[in-house]
Order: structure tokens, then sequence, then C-alpha cells
């Protein structure tokens, strides 16, 4: 497949139009794994869109795009259809959205394969179905085909549709953030089911995201996209080990990598990129770059190679010559921050700042709406158990559903736990009066996952931040004074305290919410997946900024989140939770060098790392389907359903498993709730296995 000057412009009814993709050039050979990386807005997925034919007829689309010497441009819907689902085949972000939900995941999958084979049966094709679900992991496929898309997990639904994309064996799949909604483990899985896919078929692989440590892993060239156009191309080994282009280096520089992570800062890009509809003369991303000169906003760079000894490594920036040769060095371009001096950071000492002991939480399972019944019991969470010292951070990590939010919402209700204890700075939530609530109340503040979401979009930010304070009674000349504090804190302009929210980036959203949260003083913050909404560019900002405020104001934090990188980054001790229960706590190097639970081990394994060089030669754990329902009744172990060491043991121990659910035991400095900790290397040999 050829794409040559393509380009992409959406008209408007008022103002400029949105120049979505700006004459992108590049090729996909046979059997090529090629990934397509970039901010958001940056105009990857049009242009995958575009390919694809399915745009609205509202787009003007330039250029040329060839597939196998034919031009796709010029077909109408007709021919196009016989062509797309067939030798061109889609795997898209949001698998709910793309499947249909009143047909059976079976029968869409066969729908796939009939309309490119009249000839074929339906009892063929519904066969054929069968096996292509079982080809991508679906267990007990045979029963699954019968199902609907909301009866299947996220995880499974992703599987399904990579079945429906190779179903005609494909020669070119392209894959739409297929990973970008699921939990590490899980986008384990779908990476390996996409290779395993490409090897069936032998398809070319477009992979588009931006997720650089997925691409690191499995791309064999890659292309960064800015501002609709590609700014550089090259073999992952090169664009990732020497790049040319200020933003691959800057975007390199701010992703947390799981090895070096908490070693040093994050590189943060400042700024954010140009409106599509408005774009500046010369570079766009000339006003984000510290090397930009004059020549930079005059004219716009093209893609080309600056190494000969690399003609395939190509940049679209006039200083890329200087980088290669040396007089630039990349770690000057961007520099890491320097850590805060120590005579800055307040002194941190005393008793825990927040205990949870035995806290169980329990929703009954309920049928019939005239004489409802119980008919089960959610566990959401079973028996956690963790301490928060002061001017610490503890992160709260596993997949989704395994509690994480429903334990934080506790801590917030401030109310009698079902089960446990919950103590706030030595007071018994359960036994505090409403004045010791209230106080409680300021000392513990929460940053949610949507700043959006979060904040009321009809109020100025300055109300916004000192809303708080208002419930707490603080007289308004006060709490004036107090947001030009807080938005210097977190490092946005005093002036903007007028604005409302929607006039805000992302990353600036989330500072607000940061802001709110740090304006009644507290000792603790509850962060809730804070940066996983955020591109990774801006992420770093926020990042950077929760650690310098954490060391300058005493801040304890409990950070919870499912990238293991930005946790490794920030927090000095972790729990990993899993279906309502920790498995294993203890200081963050401790369990990142040395874990010992299965399922630790599997998390760290399956998370991403941006280098290739390391990424490829890693043996990853992968996990057998997905997160249990917190209302199916498993007696003994919660995790043996899944366990990899499992499957390893002798009759005796696995027998061990079945009948007893392990508590948490000492092993170093860690705690683990394992039965056979000590034992877990096995699945480590185990996974060698198969690699070598």
């Amino acid at each position: 497949m050829s794409v040559r000057d393509l380009s992409v412009t959406f008209p408007q009814r008022e103002g400029n139009a949105v120049q979505a993709v700006r004459g992108i050039s590049y090729d996909v050979y046979p059997g090529e794994f090629l990934g397509i990386v970039g901010e958001s807005g940056s105009g990857k997925s049009v242009s995958s869109l575009a390919v694809m034919g399915l745009l609205p007829s509202t787009a003007q689309i330039t250029g040329a795009i060839e597939f196998e010497g034919q031009s796709l441009l010029g077909l109408d819907d007709n021919r196009l259809s016989k062509i797309r689902g067939k030798d061109l085949a889609m795997v898209f972000q949001d698998p709910l959205s793309a499947l249909t939900p009143v047909y059976t995941v079976g029968d869409q999958i066969a729908e796939a394969l009939r309309l490119h084979d009249s000839h074929l049966s339906a009892g063929a094709a519904a066969a054929r179905a069968v096996e292509l679900l079982k080809v991508v992991g679906i267990p007990d496929a045979e029963r699954r085909a019968k199902a609907f898309p909301h009866e299947y997990s996220g995880g499974m639904r992703q599987r399904a549709m990579i079945a429906m994309a190779i179903a005609n064996d494909p020669k070119v799949i392209l894959a739409d953030e297929p990973t970008t909604a699921l939990d590490v483990t899980i986008q384990a899985q779908i990476l390996e089911v996409l290779e395993t896919a490409k090897e069936i078929t032998g398809a070319s692989i477009v992979l588009i995201t931006h997720d650089l440590g997925v691409v690191a892993g499995h791309a064999d060239r890659v292309g960064v996209m800015y501002a609709g156009k590609l700014v550089e191309m090259g073999t992952t080994e090169d664009v990732f080990t020497a790049p040319q282009m200020p933003y691959s280096i800057g975007l390199l520089r701010s992703v947390p990598n799981m090895l070096t992570a908490g070693t040093h800062r994050l590189v943060p890009l400042e700024g954010r990129p140009p409106s599509l509809a408005s774009l500046p003369q010369g570079c766009p991303f000339a006003a984000r770059c510290p090397i930009a000169i004059d020549a930079c906003r005059e004219v716009e760079p093209s893609l080309v190679a600056h190494d000969p000894a690399e003609p395939e490594h190509v940049s679209a920036c006039i200083r890329a010559g200087e980088i290669v040769g040396g007089e630039l060095l990349r770690s000057e371009v961007f520099p890491r921050p320097e850590a805060m001096p120590a005579d800055e950071r307040a002194e941190t000492d005393g008793g825990p700042v927040l205990d949870v002991d035995g806290l169980k939480r329990h929703f009954p399972l309920m049928r019939g709406s005239v004489f409802p019944r119980r008919v089960g019991t959610v566990r959401a969470v079973d028996g956690v158990s963790f301490t928060l010292r002061p001017g610490r951070t503890l992160g709260l990590v596993g997949e989704s559903g395994c509690g994480k939010t429903t334990t934080i919402l506790e801590v917030m209700e401030m109310a009698a736990p079902q089960h446990g204890a919950i103590t706030i700075e030595g007071v018994d939530v359960a036994s505090a009066s409403k004045k010791q609530i209230k106080k409680l109340r300021r000392d513990v503040q929460i940053v949610f996952q949507d700043p959006m979401g979060a904040i009321d979009p009809r109020l100025p930010v300055g109300e916004v931040i000192t809303e708080p304070l208002w419930v707490q009674g603080v007289p308004k000349a006060e709490r004036d004074q107090r947001v030009t504090e807080l938005l210097e804190l977190v490092g946005l302009d005093p002036a903007m305290a007028d604005r409302y929210p929607h006039e805000f980036s992302g990353g600036q959203r989330q500072r607000i919410g940061i802001a709110r949260a740090l304006s009644t003083n507290p000792a603790v913050l509850i962060l809730d997946e804070p940066v996983s909404a955020l591109d990774v560019s801006i992420q770093a900002g926020v990042i950077n900024l929760l650690e310098d405020l954490r060391e300058r104001l005493g801040l304890s934090y409990l950070f919870v989140a499912h990238d293991l990188a930005v946790v490794r980054q920030i927090a000095d001790d972790v729990a990993v939770m899993y279906l309502g229960a920790i498995v294993e706590q203890g200081p963050i190097a401790d369990v990142f060098s040395n874990p010992r639970h299965p399922y630790t081990k599997a998390l760290i394994s399956a998370a991403p790392i941006p280098d290739p060089r390391i990424d490829l030669g890693r043996t990853r754990i992968l996990l057998n389907g997905d997160l249990p329902s917190p209302t199916q009744e498993i007696t003994g172990c919660r995790f043996r359903t899944r366990c990899p060491l499992y499957a390893l043991l002798d009759e005796g121990a696995q027998e061990l498993c079945r009948a007893s659910d392990p508590v948490l035991t000492p092993h170093g400095r860690t705690r683990v709730a394992c039965h056979h900790a000590d034992r877990s290397a096995l699945v480590d040999d185990a996974a060698l296995q198969p690699a070598s």
C-alpha cells in the first residue's frame, strides 16, 4: 500500500477549514508492522479513516492512496466495499460502538465472511466464525459466538473485532488505538493476538497509537505525526535511540520508563499543538520548540534525510543536521528539570495520616422489580488494609474492576464502613463527631480522573477553585486572595481566574483540579487516575507538579492508577489489588525489582517499555482471560483461576490453593498473599521456555 501527499480538510460553516491531514506520504510493505504515533489531534486516526474510505462526505481528500497498484480515492463506495473488509481490514478503538448491539458476535463475523464469499453457506460461515474466535483466544468459543457484544468484556470485544478483521485473510490491517482503553494485562493479550493474526494471514499491520511503549515492542518502522503532518519516520530503533526532530526528542523524554522511573524527573513539552484551522507560518512546532530560530518561523520544513548513513531515517526540521552531527545534544534540546532544592522541602514526621484496616464493601445483587430478592453479592472491596505516612505516596494498582476506586470512595465518604476501620489523622471515622468530620474533610481532598466532569462549567475557575473554602465558611476576601496563591502554585497565570473551564487545555484543567483540592491546605490528596486522560507530553508536566507540591507542602498522596510506569515515577510504596483484595504490597523498588506474587509478575511483564532494544527482548507472562466478576464465588485463592503458577504446581500444592485463601505474609520488606510465593520463580522459568 502506498500513500502519497494525502491531505484531508474539513470545511467549516464559519471560520477557516480544519486541515486535519496535510500532505503525508508513506509506504506499507508486505508483512511489515508500521507504527504511527503522536498526540491527540495530530491527524493519526483521520489518515487511517481516509485510507479505508470511511470519512464523511463533507471531507475534502486530495493526494493518492494506492493498494496493489489500484487507486482507492477514485472508487465509489460499492467498489471500495469489495476491497474493504477483504484485502483492507480495520480494528477500531471502541469495539462496543463498532459492533452491532442487536446481532450476536458470531453472526457479525459470519456476515463479514459471506459478504466477500457468496458461495459460503450459513453453516460453514458460522463454523468459521467459531474457529476465528478460538484463534484470537476467546474461551468457550462455541457458546461465546452466540452471545451479544454487551455480554463480552472490553478485552474480549477487541479480540472479536480482530477476529472479524482477519476473517478474509486481509493483506493490510489498520489498527486504530486498539489497546487504549484496556488494562495492561489485556493490552498485552491483544498485541499478542495482533502478532498472531499477522503470522497467520501474512498481513501488514499499521498500528495507530499514542503509546510509545506499544510501538517500541512491536513495530518495524515508526512515523511521528504533529499538526497533521509526518515530522519523522524511520526504523523503530533509529527513531527511539537517535531521534532527529525536536518534537520526537521531547515526546520520548516525557514518557516514564518503568525501568528508570523515579530516578529522574520527566521532561514536559510546554504549550499545546496549534489549531489546525489557523496554523502559524513556518514550522508548526516552533512555538513549543526550545531550539527554534527565526528561520523556523518562515518556511515549513520538508521531510528529508539528514544522516547519509541512514537514508531511510527522515525528519522535518532545519536543525536536524546539527542534532545528527552532535552540535546540538539531544539531552540539551529538552533538558530535564532540576529537582527541588533540599531547603525548600517540607519536613514530615509523625504517625500515619491514613490507616485502613480490614475494609470491606459488599453490594447486594438484586433481581425483580416488584418483589426484589437478593441473588448474590458484589464483593467490591474484600478486606483491604494499608497505611499512608506523612510526605509519602502510596500507589494503588490493579486491573479495572479490582476495587481501587471503591476503596478511595470509602475513604472519602468518611462514614462507618460495613466492616473494618478507617482512621484519618488518628481519628476513627466511625465514631467521629460532625465537627471532627468537617475538619477531616478539609484535610483529605480528591483529584478526579476527568477534570471537566468534576468541575462546574458554568463557574469561572476562580470560583471553582475556592468552592471548598466557601463550603467551609471562609470569607470572600480570603477566598479571592487564595485564588491568586493557588494558580501560581500550580503554574497558571492568576489573570486566568475569570476564565471558564472550556477555555483551558486538558493539562490546564487538571492543574485547576489540583488547585481546587489544595485550597483547604489538606494533609492527604487522593488522586484517582489523574493523568490517564492526558497526552504523554502534558502528563509529564502534571506529574512533575505533583512531585513538587508533595515535597514543598509535605503532602501525602494515595495515587490510584493502572499505568505502572507512572506509579513507579511518583510512588514510594505500592499495593497491588486483585478482586477486591491486596495481593502484594511494600516499597515500590522492592516490589518492582523482585515481584513475588504471580499476578504482580504478570502486571509488570505486560507493561510496555519505550525502548525497542529492551522491550523486544523481554519475556512476557500472559494471563488467561479477563478479571472474573466480583459476584463470582471462588473458593480458596481468588487468583487461581488465572494463575500461571497454579498450573505448574503438583496436586498437593494446588489443593492448598483451592482450599484456602492466602493472607498477606512478610517476605523480606514486602508482604505477599500467596501460598507459594517462594516458588514464583517457576513462572519466569516457564515463560522463558517458549522464548528459547
